[in-house]
């Protein structure tokens, strides 16, 4: 099984009032997720890629959600995300974490938009599968993502299942 973001995304426990923010949107799978959990709420689906806002924007649209918010940023600068500051009851980040040149920033960066106990879902590859993922030398094992995000203030819940080539973690913001 490569990813079903539905499945994962369940492990937020997302209320329907829930305001999510999922960076490096990419394709929107995980917004389309989130905004069918949280119809009531708000989603923002960030990325850097300015050709791929509207092909989410699109595809929102033709599934009917209007509770989602499309919006250009660069996840790995603090400030980048154009998020308010503690505003975010989730954060999704999947598939992205291994292309940051600033990882450190980027760790910031959802811990700078996420509420106090708001939760994490933090999703990457597990190896680069004959370059079917990312190169060898981007992979970034689940132990490195643990201790990063435990030395940035958050405390790690679950791991989650995300796939055969995937690992999934939750975490939850001290």
């Amino acid at each position: 099984m490569f990813l079903n973001p539905e499945d994962t995304i369940k492990h937020l426990s997302l209320h329907e009032d829930s305001h999510v923010a999922d960076l490096g949107a990419g394709s929107g799978v995980y917004t389309l997720a989130a905004a069918k959990c949280a119809p009531a709420g708000r989603v923002y689906a960030v990325d850097i890629n300015r050709e791929l806002l509207p092909r989410i924007k699109k595809d929102v649209e033709a599934h009917g959600y209007e509770n989602v918010e499309v919006v250009w940023g660069d996840i790995d600068r603090i400030g980048g995300t154009n998020i308010r500051d503690a505003s975010m009851d989730a954060v999704i980040m999947a598939n992205t974490f291994f292309q940051f040149e600033n990882k450190g920033a980027a760790v910031q960066e959802v811990k700078r938009i996420l509420k106090s106990g708001g939760k994490f879902l933090f999703i990457d590859w597990s190896g680069s599968y004959g370059n079917l993922g990312p190169k060898e030398e981007h992979i970034v094992l689940p132990i490195t993502a643990k201790d990063m995000f435990g030395k940035a203030g958050f405390a790690f819940k679950e791991n989650v299942p995300a796939g055969d080539y995937h690992y999934g973690m939750i975490f939850t913001k001290k």
